[in-house]
């Protein structure tokens, strides 16, 4: 079995069989291969020795060789010398190739610790002797490649030596375990005694099972919940048929507690098939089967750390532990043997447990409670780890030395660490957690302003400050739920806090109760569980549709689960997820099935058990006077307290649609509360194809299932679209659809504000990364502190190579990047590149500038890609040039370099032999004495011994200079008797030629190339230089601080440049060094030319800042050029381009342009898919894209803003006709990214195609793309990190066809007016009579119908002969007339409908009339006729005009159907000569004037009526059978349709039915008794 418990965790591995050993070997924690790397710097000086051997337990499983391998690396890594320096050093990284070519022509297989550490990491070592073998290779890669003197070869071969014998310790054979028995057998009697003891392995399964009963994850869930005791066989009955051996951690605590356990091997064992079985039975990737794997690994880690810490503690140690511990292990098996009753005790302990060994936190906890906001926000910070468990706090706990770090105190005014903030919790300083918070962000601010962004401190600063917003974000919402009024003083805190939990005992009680009885409820007669389908959700496999459907799924196991954890803060919190999965399960599944029945029933017991428990008792006493005020006054605690701010707005927008009245008072929205019965209007649901109506609104936001605004606008939006769909534009619903839309809009506008502001500004954005990027590679440095960019500040503006190309440096670059000229990455790119490839031609490939440039490329292109994702958030051109491509351009760079340096070389060494022999010969003694010389390895002068190897000062040339530092090299006395020394001289900063921002090392010198001799005599006095990897760890023995100096670059007299020395290669000097008892800091102090230098910065700031104000105003643009391309199908004559200047302005294919527009308000946009030049004129050819307002659409439609379609024209426009470049973006590109150069304000949406043909709008998949050739150039593409949501916007005819239906409307109600005053002035009329209310349906229609002008019966164009003229010009049509009449046929017909249910059967009855008929009602308008219900012609009786004012004063009723008023005519009087013997005076005609008119000519002087009344009143439909002959001899003529009648027969029998009803109405309210 493989084991992971020694990766990351930090553990100490030790051998199981070196128990009782003297020496014992311990490695840190930060010395595990995963925890860190090589720059620790902390590492355990213990150097490993010799144990003695013992015999292994037979009851003990053996060490895991990964485990040896790890050890093993760690001891090689660990391993220092006398002086106290590590070895591994030299064989961290093998030599590179490009500074130590020779390296790979002795070694074929290169070979590193590195590449071994990762080989450790992702466990390629099964075997030690794998590992060994991959050691073996790499001493004897070193061995074949250095010189056996070298420091190389030397620790290569000591640590070689080490290996074997710590391997040797680890891998014993058997014959050495059987010698060292003997020897040991008497000194390990006892403790094996004590190892094989019963008590003892029970103990170690005790601890076992602890660590996986009590284990979390960082979120603190108990992992092994799950686990503890078996699935419910009701519940999972195929649990049962999946496993066959089942088990779970009740079972194992119950096989320790029996002593079933004979060996820890028996105890893995099972768990391993606890950890099988629930990955078999759950599927990969769910959090049961993370946990099984959790699990194991926990088990195994805590078995492990066993096997090589605890047992090799001394067997008094053992027993005193077991005897301490024995109490608090037995209670974790008691815990899981017993169920779940001692469940809250197990979280207790184990609670306890984990805070044992920080006594920070029990301090904490001694002086504040532990359920205190300020104590949970504090300890959530300290408390927070990474992924790996690690704490990532510690750093935080105190403040940095002040000796290792005084930059730091100079750096940050106001240092804070968690250890000041717990004194000030402690001496409760803090009052609120704001305050809190406050300290806790200035401690991260401070630790952020200090380190650099990229390094580990800094993440870690991030990962908290996460952590502690989310809590104080959890824990100023759990204020928020607990009543403000806090009526309970807190000085009673023992009592309250007692109170407060038997509140919460019995809270959840109640809860358990209600689970439980919904969990075991049955059928009545079948016996069957009702809950069995809500237990767990349905499979996303077999019900995909069900997640579409149900946003938020519930099931009962997620319940109890919330229950069992507390996650519900009361007991309505528990009942509305009850709900949910009820609502769930109704929503999904059709009514009367058995989910939705037992849904039904579960509900109904839910709420009656839940009455048969009462209210809680503490809800009446404890509860705060604002939920007791809200109880009285009738408002519900929980819309008014718990609603989310979304719900508010949710709410608000709904209340507002509903709750919009007209002037008149009219709720508009009454008509759109609930839909129309299938049966009522079947053809509704054939039209509509997805019905919505308030009523369904309003249940799913009650359910929760808006996520935002937009969601629950586009129901509504789709409810209004329904409404104008079916119902035709004239009529009343179609305009209350278009204000209502309105409202709905503005209310959303007044909520959300401006819709616009959550796009990014992406110029500012791509400037930003710019500027991000052009900083960090100007203050990129090397492991010292230096700043690559340091030594290329030295490169001319030009190349003597390239005279006519413009000046460039960084600093030109840097004033760029302030003022924002940069609009394309590829632009910046291309201005760094050329100044740093500069710097590479211009220097030799070993110079420091040189080596610098390359880094600096390199590094630039690492923090490109990091910054870009890899074009994840920005697509540039720039992005094609890679590592790759510039290590092949330094590589072809170095072939052509190289031989001519090579050469160089050779020819600069040769002068400098002659002038070394030059010099030596012409000074010194003259003659034959200078010849002779006598060297020697020391020399002495004034009391004081020199030798090679030794630094001194020399006297200066000049006397007001500082003294020269020399290192000897050579001593020898000449003839004439004179010492003389030969050696390096080294310079100060100050005596270098350097730029004046270059920093330096505090006491640094450099190696210069000058070399002379001096006499001896000229000696002033010894120091000392070191080289910098020992200068800040090592101190020369008897020397003064002043006199030490540090030097780790040389510097070229020559070239005037710096370079970094790899090898120290100084003679050995005699001094002895020893450690520094603190190592010193490193330290960079400013040249000493950086005040001169800030004075000539002082007198150009003024042409700085002029030249600031010249560049901001234009941007630099890449160079581009005229690309031209063939077309096979070209004009003769045309030059075709793919990208092409015109106008100072470059567009290529693809690019979108506005055009000028003539008679349109915005200019149009069009795409150029071909450009050419003919005749010196240049044209494009492409699709034109067409607004919103330029289509033909619904008023309720709605549109993105910037959206534009693209049309079926296609146009050619010569370029004179472009105003400026735009884009249009498909709607996934819109949402996700723009061009980086077109402005915001320029970006379209097109997602459309508009048929002009048809006048439909038709989504298509995207929008055509171009491929063009590479000297084109992309455009760069900026991707959000956040998809934005774009907010639709109204047509642009909503409000014009609002006001068109209003003055339509308006200008019915004047018609009415009119037709009131005509009747006023009229002097011929006599005054109308008082008549009583009659009850009759028509009488009831107008009751109902007090705000609709629409219905009413206009008046004619010209009115009467006095206001001819004056009155508006009434705008009818035919709708309105159709539906005057057929209203009052319907409400007849059915006196109970409503207004809205009228107007759509009155709506489906127009939209049923054939086109002939529809045609002819049009066709009355357009003659202008018009009724004239409730004006009587002159001479008429009183009785006509009362027959139209059957309602209320003031109101007019609808027109009646064909004949019903006229017929009751001749029943209002008896005259004795005919009512109608000549036509009116004025030619007037009435409604369907062919039925009045053939009632007209049947009256006769001879009788009082035309027909034989008596008979038509005896008679009934169903008596009368008409043949087809007779049937066609009906007067039909007289109506123009049938109406809502089957045949024009049954409309007949109506029109007579009507008008006999009134007749009688008439004659009872008028006593007329001869009628």
């Amino acid at each position: 079995m493989r084991r992971l418990a020694f990766r990351g965790a930090g553990c100490t591995l030790k051998k199981l069989d070196s128990m009782g050993s003297k020496r014992r070997r311990a490695t840190s924690p930060s010395s595990s291969v995963s925890g860190g790397d090589f720059d620790d710097g902390h590492h355990s000086t213990n150097i490993p020795g010799p144990s003695r051997k013992r015999r292994r337990l037979s009851n003990l499983p053996t060490v895991d060789p990964i485990a040896v391998c790890h050890e093993l690396y760690n001891t090689i890594r660990d391993y220092k010398d006398e002086q106290g320096r590590l070895l591994c050093e030299l064989f961290i990284r093998a030599p590179k190739r490009r500074n130590q070519p020779d390296y790979y022509e002795v070694v074929s297989q290169p070979i590193d610790l590195m590449k071994i550490q990762q080989k450790l990491k992702m466990e390629e070592y099964d075997d030690v002797n794998v590992l060994t073998a991959d050691f073996q290779l790499l001493f004897n890669n070193a061995k074949a490649y250095y010189k056996p003197d070298s420091p190389e070869y030397k620790a290569a071969c000591k640590l070689w030596e080490l290996y074997l014998r710590t391997k040797n310790e680890f891998v014993q054979k058997g014959d050495a375990e059987e010698e060292d028995e003997d020897e040991d057998g008497h000194d390990n009697q006892g403790a094996n005694s004590e190892l094989s003891s019963p008590g003892y392995l029970k103990e170690i399964l005790e601890q076992l099972l602890e660590a996986v009963a009590v284990a979390t994850n960082p979120s603190g869930r108990l992992i092994s919940e799950l686990f503890q005791k078996l699935p419910s066989k009701v519940q999972y009955p195929d649990y049962y048929a999946i496993i066959k051996e089942p088990i779970d951690l009740k079972t194992i605590a119950q096989r320790i507690q029996n002593g079933t356990y004979k060996s820890i091997h028996a105890m893995a064992k099972d768990i391993d098939l606890l950890a099988k079985n629930a990955k078999t039975y759950n599927e990969p990737g769910s959090q049961v089967f993370k946990d099984a794997n959790a699990i194991k690994k926990i088990f195994n880690m805590k078995k492990a750390e066993i096997e090589h810490s605890e047992l090799a503690k001394s067997s008094l140690r053992i027993s005193n532990k077991r005897s301490a511990q024995g109490d608090r292990l037995s209670a974790i098996t008691m815990a899981l043997q017993y169920g779940s009753e001692s469940d809250e005790d197990a979280a207790l302990a184990a609670a306890a447990r984990y805070e044992e060994g920080e006594s920070e936190a029990e301090s904490i906890t001694s002086f504040m409670d532990t359920s205190n906001p300020l104590y949970q926000l504090y300890d959530t910070v300290r408390s927070c780890r990474n992924n790996q468990g690690q704490l990532i706090s510690e750093p935080f706990f105190h403040l940095p030395s002040k000796k290792k770090y005084p930059d730091y105190y100079q750096q940050i005014k106001a240092p804070i660490s968690l250890q000041q903030i717990r004194t000030k919790l402690k001496n409760h300083e803090y009052e609120t957690l704001d305050q809190l918070e406050a300290d806790l962000n200035l401690m991260f601010e401070n630790a952020k302003r200090y380190n650099v962004p990229n390094s580990a401190i800094y993440k870690r600063v991030l990962k908290m400050q996460q952590v502690m917003q989310a809590k104080k974000k959890e824990l100023a919402r759990r204020d928020d739920i607990e009543d403000g009024d806090s009526m309970i003083s807190s000085a009673t805190s023992d009592t309250g806090s007692s109170k407060r939990k038997s509140k919460k005992n019995i809270r959840k009680q109640r809860m358990k109760i209600l689970y439980n009885a919904v969990l075991e409820a049955r059928e009545p007669g079948t016996g069957r569980r009702l809950c069995d389908l809500f237990m767990v959700k349905p499979s996303k496999k077999d019900y995909p549709d069900y997640y579409k459907i149900i946003l938020e799924p519930m099931d009962l196991k997620m319940i109890e689960h919330n229950i069992r954890n507390d996650k519900y803060i009361g007991e309505e919190a528990m009942i509305e997820d009850m709900k949910l999965m009820f609502r769930n399960a109704r929503h999904y599944n059709e009514e009367g099935s058995q989910v939705y029945n037992d849904a039904h029933m579960l509900e109904k017991i839910l709420k009656e058990k839940r009455k048969e428990l009462g209210p809680l008792a503490e809800d009446d006493d404890v509860a705060s006077p604002k939920l007791k005020l809200s109880r009285k006054s009738g408002i519900s605690p929980k819309k008014s307290k718990y609603m989310t701010p979304m719900q508010q707005k949710l709410n608000e927008v709904y209340e507002a649609v509903k709750n919009y009245t007209d002037k008149r008072g009219r709720r508009l929205s009454a008509i759109f509360l609930r839909l129309p019965s299938r049966s009522e209007l079947p053809d509704y649901y054939v039209t509509i194809k997805k019905p919505v109506d308030m009523e369904k609104i309003r249940s799913h936001m009650m359910a929760n299932k808006y996520q935002d605004i937009d969601s629950m606008v586009e129901d509504f939006v789709m409810m209004f679209n329904n409404a104008c769909t079916y119902n035709e534009p004239e009529s009343l619903i179609y305009k209350d659809a278009l204000v209502l839309h309105k409202v709905l809009l503005e209310t959303r506008r007044e909520i959300e504000g401006d819709e616009d502001s959550h796009v990014p500004n992406v110029t500012l954005l791509i400037q930003e990364l710019i500027h991000n990027l052009f900083v960090s590679v100007m203050s990129h440095q090397d492991d010292e502190g230096r700043c690559y960019s340091d030594s290329l500040a030295e490169i001319p503006a030009v190349d003597p190579n390239f005279p006519n190309k413009p000046p460039l440096t960084f600093d030109i670059i840097r004033k760029n990047v302030e003022n924002n000229r940069y609009r394309r990455l590829d632009l910046f790119q291309e201005n760094m590149f050329e100044v740093l490839e500069r710097a590479r031609r211009m220097n030799r490939t070993d110079s420091e500038i040189y080596e610098d440039a390359v880094e600096l490329q390199q590094f630039f292109i690492k923090i490109r890609d990091e910054l870009c994702k890899n074009g994840e958030i920005l697509l540039s051109p720039a992005l094609s040039y890679t590592t790759k491509h510039l290590h092949n351009d330094v590589e072809k760079e170095k072939k052509e370099k190289l031989p001519k340096e090579i050469e160089e070389d050779k020819l600069k060494r040769e002068e400098e032999k002659r002038e070394a022999e030059k010099s030596e010969d012409s000074s010194g003694s003259a003659g034959l004495s200078s010849l002779h010389r006598t060297y020697s390895q020391d020399c002495s002068f004034k009391n004081s011994m020199y030798h090679v190897g030794d630094y001194v000062y020399v006297e200066p040339a000049e006397a007001n200079l500082q003294p020269h530092i020399v290192c000897i090299e050579r001593l020898w006395e000449d003839s004439a008797g004179e010492k003389w020394l030969y050696g390096c001289w080294f310079y100060r900063p100050n005596e270098t030629f350097h730029l004046a921002t270059r920093k330096f090392l505090e006491k640094e010198v450099f190696k210069s190339d000058y070399y002379n001799k001096v006499p001896v005599s000229k000696i002033l006095g010894k120091c000392v230089v070191m080289f910098v990897k020992e200068y800040f760890k090592l101190c020369p023995e008897n020397f003064r601080d002043e006199d030490v100096y540090v030097c780790e670059s040389r510097y070229s007299a020559k070239t005037k440049s710096f370079k970094k020395i790899k090898l120290w290669t100084m003679p050995v000097s005699s001094v002895r060094f020893v450690p520094r008892d603190v190592p010193l800091p490193v330290v960079r102090v400013a040249s000493v030319f950086a005040n001169a230098d800030k004075v000539d910065e002082e007198k150009h700031a003024e042409t700085l800042e002029d030249s600031k104000v010249g560049e901001s105003i234009l941007h630099l643009e890449k160079d581009k050029e005229d690309v031209p391309v063939e077309m096979s199908n070209g004009e003769p004559g045309c030059h075709y381009f793919e990208q092409l200047c015109y106008n100072d302005m470059w567009l290529k294919v693809g690019d979108c342009v506005f055009i000028k527009s003539h008679g349109l308000v915005r200019p149009r946009v069009g795409r150029i898919e071909k450009m050419w030049v003919r005749d010196g004129a240049a044209y494009f050819f492409g699709p034109i894209f067409i607004h919103p307002e330029e289509t033909e659409h619904e008023p309720t439609k709605m549109f993105y803003k910037k959206e534009v379609f693209l049309s079926n024209l296609e146009e050619t426009c010569p370029m004179t006709c472009i105003l400026g470049k735009c884009a249009v973006l498909s709607f996934k590109d819109f949402l996700s990214c723009r061009p980086t150069e077109i402005s915001e304000n320029d970006v379209f949406l097109c997602e459309s195609r508009y048929n002009e043909s048809d006048k439909q709008m038709k989504k298509f998949k995207g929008l055509k793309r171009f491929s063009l050739s590479a000297k084109v150039v992309d455009d760069e593409i900026y991707y959000f990190r956040k998809p934005i949501v774009p907010q639709k916007e109204p047509s642009p005819l909503l409000e014009k066809k609002i006001q068109q239906l209003e003055a339509k409307f308006a200008e019915l109600e004047g018609g009415d007016e009119d037709m009131e005053e005509m009747g006023e002035e009229e002097g011929d009329m006599t005054e109308t009579p008082s008549m009583p209310q009659l009850q009759t349906p028509l009488a009831s229609e107008l009751d109902i119908m007090p705000y609709t002008p629409p219905q009413s019966t206009p008046k004619s164009v010209k009115g009467s002969t006095k206001k001819e003229g004056s009155k508006r010009k009434i705008n009818m049509s035919g709708y309105i007339l159709f539906s005057s009449e057929m209203r009052a046929v319907i409400k007849a017909q059915h006196p109970d409908y409503s207004f809205g249910e009228l107007s759509r059967l009155v709506g489906t009855e127009w939209r049923n009339l054939e086109a002939t008929k529809k045609a002819e009602y049009e066709g009355v308008i357009g003659q202008n006729v018009s009724p004239m219900v409730g004006t009587p012609a002159p001479g008429a009786s009183p009785f006509g005009q009362q027959i139209g004012i059957l309602g209320p004063p003031g109101q007019q009723a609808p027109p009646p159907y064909p004949g019903q008023s006229p017929a009751s005519q001749p029943v209002m009087q008896q005259p004795t000569t005919p009512m109608f013997v000549s036509p009116p005076p004025k030619t007037q005609r009435l409604l369907h004037s062919e039925a009045y008119l053939k009632y007209i000519e049947g009256l006769s002087a001879e009788s009082n009526s035309i027909s034989k009344w008596d008979q038509t009143l005896a008679a009934r439909r169903r008596d009368v059978h008409l043949s087809k002959e007779q049937e066609s001899r009906l007067p039909s003529h007289w109506l123009k349709s049938k109406g809502a009648h089957t045949t024009m027969a049954d409309a007949l029998w109506r029109l007579r039915d009507l008008m006999l009803r009134d007749t009688l109405n008439i004659r009872q309210a008028y006593n007329i008794e001869n009628v």
